[in-house]
């Protein structure tokens, strides 16, 4: 029987919660969709993440200036991806900041990847026509930049490669409290078509030892104790780090790409199935586990034209959309 494509049948609509996880820190969810990340100092605003569109963007948009009228300064980008970025011109901040990494990642494939993310998630995208192009940010950085909110302590570091090159956290170290950006997942099934999986467990123990005793992942639930961060954190590791052994197993002893799929998702569905996007994002997983494993250290650029060759290569036929989503 054959599949949808990636997320295009997901059509339905999600619950959204805005909830504070500290005095003037809050969590924009959505049941599983990208996570947004709010912080409110003494004179201004900082959003963490943009999502897909500018008339998405107007959600978190909405949600802020219920709880403050003050001006939204800054927009940080955790990574390039266009489900992230898209939507940052609605906030019409002063500074976009973002690693050096993510720059050079948007230069490189920005404009390919937003064509593969439209097509990979309709429901994402409403709104797309409300975009005015790829996302740049006017501040970058190689390692970690402090801001100050007045006296509120933010740092933004380039934590190491994980979900991609360029992955980014904000960390409030007198609070305790870490927006973690797609490096950590909770009920979720992390995205790995771009990822450094060698690279991914020693990202999680430099987010590990900073101890943070709440946490917002790229996506699921805001986590409020350090029980719960420690849990997402763990959960993520396990999914990346048993993918990644089975796919190497089978590419070291000569396997082709799709008899390694078919064993990843035997083995993993049990564990990790019930979690949000598994279907979707196992074939694009496993592809760039294999590569990895065969030594392309560097991940390819997905085009929508190669996300429908990996999808028919290893799912075959392609269901037939029951619905279109407007824009």
């Amino acid at each position: 029987m054959s599949k949808a494509f990636a997320s295009t049948a997901d059509l339905a609509e999600k619950r959204v919660s805005f909830d504070e996880i500290g005095p003037g820190l809050y969590a924009y969810t959505a049941e599983g969709d990208p996570n947004s990340g709010v912080i409110i100092g003494d004179d201004s605003v900082l959003v963490i993440d943009a999502q897909a569109t500018p008339a998405m963007a107007e959600g978190v948009i909405a949600r802020i200036r219920a709880v403050t009228d003050k001006p939204i300064r800054h927009l940080v980008l955790t990574h390039y991806h266009a489900v992230r970025v898209l939507g940052a011109s609605a906030y019409r901040a002063n500074a976009i900041l973002a690693s050096e990494a993510t720059r050079a990642l948007i230069a490189e494939r920005g404009a390919e990847d937003m064509a593969s993310e439209i097509g990979r998630f309709p429901r994402l995208f409403r709104g797309r026509d409300t975009i005015p192009g790829l996302t740049w940010p006017t501040i970058t950085f190689a390692r970690d930049i402090t801001l100050w909110l007045g006296g509120r302590e933010v740092r933004i570091i380039h934590i190491g490669r994980a979900h991609t090159a360029g992955d980014t956290v904000v960390w409030l170290p007198k609070e305790r409290v870490l927006f973690a950006g797609d490096t950590v997942e909770f009920g979720a099934t992390p995205y790995c078509g771009d990822a450094h999986f060698r690279d991914w467990p020693a990202t999680l123990a430099a987010i590990r030892a900073l101890g943070p005793e709440a946490l917002v992942p790229g996506r699921g639930r805001a986590l409020t104790t350090g029980s719960e961060s420690r849990l997402a954190i763990e959960g993520t590791e396990a999914f990346v780090t048993r993918l990644f052994a089975l796919v190497r197993a089978f590419a070291e002893r000569g396997a082709s790409l799709k008899e390694t799929y078919e064993a990843a998702m035997h083995a993993l569905r049990p564990d990790f199935g019930q979690w949000v996007i598994f279907e979707h994002c196992m074939p694009f997983n496993v592809s760039r586990a294999y590569d990895e494993a065969i030594g392309i250290e560097r991940p390819r650029v997905w085009t929508a034209e190669r996300d429908l060759a990996l999808w028919r290569a290893l799912e075959g036929e392609i269901a037939p959309k029951t619905a279109e989503v407007h824009g």
